[in-house]
């Protein structure tokens, strides 16, 4: 028993699955990081939605860099509208994905929705204690990493060839 059979989410179109992954996954606490606290001030120009819907879409949709997601938002207008960009937005630059990336990770809203989503599986009855487990390799304690000496950079010295 799964939240979703891979197989069957896999033969969906992509907008039914896509409408599929984001109705059993709220958004919406990413989403408050960048919403306007008032009217005043400049527009909001960015769609933060599509955005953010566009990130978890890139996953899914095995796309590797932000660049590959960007060129295929230009390209591509039924992908744009599958992420929920409309049909007048702007695709957003590089730039504008890195500082929401960095505002995100900044924050600790990823891992509140983690522990939302797990116990929401657990009350359902799709986890049980044996599914998960730690990934001990990856995990390191803030006190490790900070005995941790920084490797002091190389010094490389390169022959300058002049001219005669």
């Amino acid at each position: 028993m799964s939240l979703f059979d891979i197989q069957e989410l896999l033969e969906m179109e992509s907008f039914c699955r896509f409408n599929a992954i984001f109705a059993n996954f709220d958004v919406q606490p990413i989403f408050q990081l960048f919403s306007k606290s008032s009217l005043r001030g400049a527009p909001r120009e960015l769609n933060y939605g599509a955005m953010i819907q566009s990130l978890f879409i890139r996953i899914v949709e095995r796309i590797p860099t932000i660049k590959d997601l960007i060129k295929r938002l230009v390209n591509d207008p039924l992908f744009r509208l599958d992420c929920g960009f409309l049909v007048l937005d702007v695709v957003p630059s590089e730039a504008s994905y890195s500082r929401m990336i960095d505002v995100i990770s900044q924050s600790d809203v990823l891992d509140v929705m983690q522990d939302t989503l797990i116990q929401i599986a657990f009350r359902e009855g799709f986890l049980c204690d044996e599914h998960l487990a730690i990934d001990a390799i990856h995990f390191e304690s803030r006190d490790a990493a900070e005995k941790k000496e920084p490797v002091p950079p190389k010094k490389t010295w390169r022959k300058i060839k002049r001219r005669t």
